[in-house]
C-alpha cells in the first residue's frame, strides 16, 4: 500500500480525496498498488468527514513519517503552503500541486531543489484546472519550438464576460451573478484584475522558454473597464472580447502579459464561453493546438491532481526528468512597446474622422458601429508605433483592444 498525505482540505483537497476513493480500483490498477490517503493536514476538523480521523495540524507528523512518499498540496495561496512544500522534498517526498501562486513565484526554486533531492514536483492542475496542458507541453510537443501561448485562463472572467456579450449585462451585474452562481469569490480582485491568469501566463512562458518571470513584473490589466462598447464592437466585428494570457519571444527575449483582447470569429479562442478555458499553443511544427475544458471546479481540479500522483506513483523506480527553469533576469524580458499585432480601435466621429484615422493607421478596414462611433483595426505594428501613430493623428480613441488573430 502506498501511503500519501494531502495538505488542505478544501474544495480541490476534499475533491482529490473523492477522486481517489471513487476511482480506487481504477487508479490501483494504474499504480500496481493501493495508494491510501494517511493524513490530511488542515487548520479545521472534519468530525462528519469519512476521513476525517486521519486530519492533523502539524506538519511534522507528516514530514517525519517515512510511510508517506507524497505530498498533495491544496492549500491555495503562497504561504505557508511554500515553505510546506520545501520541506515535504526536503524531505524527500514526492510533491503535486494544483497551487499556481507557488508555482509561479517559487517553480524554479522547487524544480531544482526536486532535482538534486532525486524526487518528483508536478504542477498540471495549476494551469486551466482540469485541462491537460502542463504535460502535454513538456512531452508530446517536446520536438516543437513554441512560439506563442495564448489562453483564456480565468473561468470567472470569462462567464462575466459571456454575460455582457450575450445579455448586454453592465460588468457589475455580471460579476453579482458569477458571485452567486459561485463562479467568483466574494472578493473578486484576483480573477477581475487579472492576477490569476497572470500567474499562469507565468507557469506557461516557464515551461514554452524555459524562464521563470516574476507575475509582479508582467503587464497585466484585467476586465473592470470594459464596457458595452467594448463587447458591442466586437459582436458588430464578429468576434468577442476575452481577457487573454499571451507569452511570446521577441527578438529572443520574454514577452508575457494579460489583457482583454478582441478574438475574431476565426480564431476558435473567440467561441470559448461561459466558465469554459481555452489554450492555443503555436508551435513551429505542429502548428496550432488547442486545448478546451472545463478550467476549474472541484472534480475537474482534483482529477489533474490525482493524474499527477498517478504519474509519480506508476514510475517510482525510473529517473524522472523535470523541467529546469532559470529565475528571469531584467535583460531576459522584452520591452512591451516592441510587442506587435493588430488593433482595434473605437473612436468617436464622423466620415471625415474616420478617414483621419484610416489614413493615420495605414489601414482601409474600418467599420461605423453606430451613427457616430466607428471602429478601426490596424494592420500588424509594435505598440510603438501604434502609440505614435494615433498621437499624430490627434484623435483620441474611446479605447484600443489587442487582436488576437
Amino acid at each position: 500500500m502506498i501511503q500519501i498525505a494531502i495538505l488542505g482540505f478544501g474544495v480541490v483537497g476534499s475533491g482529490t480525496a473523492e477522486v481517489l476513493t471513487e476511482n480506487k480500483k481504477l487508479i490501483t490498477e494504474r499504480c500496481g498498488e493501493e495508494v491510501s490517503i494517511k493524513y490530511i493536514l488542515d487548520l479545521r476538523d472534519f468530525p462528519d468527514h469519512p476521513l476525517g480521523n486521519r486530519v492533523v495540524h502539524d506538519i511534522n507528523v507528516i514530514l517525519s513519517d517515512p510511510e508517506v512518499v507524497l505530498v498533495a498540496e491544496m492549500m491555495g495561496g503562497s504561504h505557508p503552503a511554500y515553505e510546506f512544500t520545501k520541506a515535504a522534498l526536503e524531505a524527500g517526498k514526492h510533491v503535486v500541486t494544483s497551487n499556481k501562486e507557488v508555482v509561479a513565484n517559487f517553480g524554479a526554486e522547487l524544480l531544482s531543489l526536486a532535482g538534486r533531492v532525486g524526487v518528483s514536483y508536478l504542477f498540471e492542475a495549476s494551469v486551466g484546472g482540469g485541462i491537460p496542458i502542463i504535460r502535454p507541453m513538456q512531452t508530446d510537443l517536446a520536438s516543437n519550438q513554441i512560439l506563442s501561448v495564448s489562453g483564456i485562463l480565468n473561468g470567472t472572467t470569462n462567464f462575466i464576460l459571456t454575460k455582457m456579450k450575450r445579455e448586454g449585462a453592465a460588468f457589475s451585474d455580471a460579476l453579482k451573478e458569477a458571485q452567486k452562481n459561485g463562479y467568483a469569490e466574494a472578493n473578486p480582485t484576483a480573477d477581475v484584475e487579472g492576477l490569476d491568469a497572470a500567474r499562469k501566463i507565468v507557469i506557461l512562458a516557464a515551461l514554452a522558454y524555459g524562464v521563470s518571470i516574476s507575475p509582479d513584473s508582467i503587464s497585466t490589466e484585467g476586465i473592470t473597464r470594459i464596457t458595452s462598447d467594448h463587447t458591442a464592437t466586437a459582436d458588430k466585428l464578429g468576434g468577442a472580447v476575452k481577457l487573454i494570457g499571451h507569452t511570446e519571444r521577441i527578438r529572443g527575449k520574454i514577452y508575457a502579459a494579460v489583457s482583454p483582447y478582441f478574438v475574431p470569429a476565426s480564431n476558435p479562442i473567440s467561441h470559448v464561453d461561459d466558465v469554459f478555458n481555452g489554450i492555443l499553443v503555436d508551435t513551429d511544427m505542429l502548428g496550432r493546438a488547442l486545448f478546451y475544458g472545463a478550467g476549474a471546479g472541484k472534480l475537474p481540479t482534483a482529477s489533474a491532481v490525482v493524474a499527477d500522483i498517478i504519474d509519480i506513483l506508476s514510475h517510482r523506480t525510473a529517473e524522472r526528468r523535470l523541467p529546469k527553469w532559470k529565475r528571469a533576469e531584467p535583460a531576459d524580458l522584452a520591452d512591451t512597446a516592441d510587442y506587435a499585432c493588430r488593433r482595434c480601435y473605437l473612436f468617436d466621429g464622423c466620415p471625415k474622422c474616420a478617414e483621419k484615422a484610416k489614413k493615420a493607421l495605414g489601414t482601409e478596414d474600418c467599420t461605423f458601429i453606430t451613427d457616430t462611433k466607428f471602429a478601426v483595426i490596424s494592420p500588424v505594428m509594435t505598440a510603438r508605433d501604434a502609440a505614435l501613430a494615433i498621437e499624430q493623428s490627434g484623435l483620441t480613441p474611446i479605447f484600443v483592444l489587442p487582436v488576437l488573430d
